[in-house]
């Protein structure tokens, strides 16, 4: 489906088949309970999942970025919540390996790799939203040190994260105010609080967190490459991988909802035969697997322009789009195909259900990405003209 090369596709069926035989037997459980997987994050790191999106030297199983978005698929096939356990990490060390110094990468990369450091990425703030260049979190230097004040919210992975990626202002009086926003590589310590865990409808097990930083101090050296103010141009190309990554979790959840509905559909009998026989049902199950197929072809465009080097905001925001709402129309359509079934916590698709929505929320809400879609169609069409 995704045209890898043999290798690659051998790293695709080794995650499909540890999720068939680790996942999918207490996904239910875990889920339902809202229990950290603590045993399957580990079992992800000796499988190398955390260091797919880090080269040698500093990692031994980089792959494509086509091949990255079939893992995420896979993985979130079985529970969206292992997807995102590695989505923000991976941002992170695409981020390092674009912009950071060798220091930087030497120091964190290898052990990134492994999973022994885990990265989130710290972005949205409470009263911020998708506007991220009116952050209020700021840095300010105070001799060899930033001095950080300021809130996150909705940070995935805060709690267990080593790493965080913060996006912060480092000059408030830049303009335009993009040019003051900077990254900084921030590790736990006094004045740096993960105060509470969010309450979810889906996306249960990883932990979402606001962040508090109270004249929190780390040293000049945690700053991103060598200059500030790059850091909103450095995130908006992180969140390029990143948007194909929840785009690729889309497509996990909408194709469990419809794996799950064509074998409803073809064990359950009304009116003396299966409900797939019905063409109300049939028309749903075509409609879900057309959509589902054409979503995949958007994610594989986006990813295949990203590991082209080119520019891939766009691209990725149309997969980003599409995927989400298509995963949401088949995790709807999948509870309407198993009736009062669906509503039940004894079938998974009332999980899908609630685990859907996130996409078209999260790493930038679907209506910034039909804003940045027709940006760069007119910076585009510009260009060309």
């Amino acid at each position: 489906m995704y045209e890898l090369d043999e290798d690659e596709a051998a790293i695709v069926a080794l995650v499909a088949d540890f999720v068939d035989r680790e996942v999918v037997p207490v996904v239910r459980e875990l889920e339902h309970s809202n229990t950290y997987p603590e045993k399957l994050i580990e079992q992800m790191k000796r499988m190398g999942i955390f260091g797919l999106a880090i080269p040698e030297p500093w990692g031994e199983a980089s792959v494509s970025a086509p091949c990255y978005a079939a893992v995420t698929e896979e993985l979130a096939r079985g529970w969206m919540s292992l997807a995102g356990a590695m989505g923000g990490h991976t941002v992170v060390a695409k981020l390092l390996l674009a912009f950071g110094t060798r220091e930087q990468q030497d120091h964190y990369l290898p052990r990134m790799a492994t999973g022994e450091i885990r990265a989130t990425m710290a972005l949205t703030e409470p009263g911020g939203g998708s506007d991220l260049q009116a952050i209020r979190t700021w840095a300010k230097r105070d001799g060899d040190d930033y001095v950080i004040n300021g809130a996150k919210t909705w940070i995935t992975n805060a709690r267990r994260s080593r790493l965080v990626a913060l996006l912060c202002k480092t000059d408030r009086d830049a303009v335009p105010a993009h040019r003051g926003v900077s990254i900084l590589l921030v590790e736990h310590g006094p004045g740096f609080e993960v105060s509470r865990d969010l309450p979810k409808l889906g996306y249960k097990g990883v932990e979402s967190c606001e962040l508090n930083f109270a004249d929190f101090r780390a040293p000049l050296s945690v700053l991103l490459g060598t200059e500030e103010g790059h850091g909103f141009a450095q995130m908006m190309r992180g969140l390029e991988m990143g948007r194909i990554q929840v785009a690729s979790r889309a497509l996990g959840v909408g194709r469990a909802a419809l794996e799950d509905s064509l074998r409803y559909a073809q064990e359950r009998e009304s009116f003396g035969r299966p409900i797939w026989e019905h063409q109300s049902i049939s028309n749903y199950l075509a409609e879900m697997a057309t959509k589902l197929t054409a979503a995949r072809q958007l994610v594989m465009y986006a990813a295949r322009r990203y590991e082209s080097g080119q520019r891939a905001d766009m691209e990725a925001g149309m997969a980003k789009l599409f995927a989400s709402e298509t995963a949401m129309q088949i995790a709807l359509d999948a509870v309407r195909i198993h009736g009062g079934y669906g509503y039940s916590t004894e079938f998974d698709v009332e999980r899908y259900f609630r685990d859907a929505p996130l996409m078209i929320v999260g790493e930038g809400t679907n209506e910034i990405q039909k804003n940045v879609i027709t940006r760069q169609l007119i910076k585009r069409g510009k260009e060309r003209g």
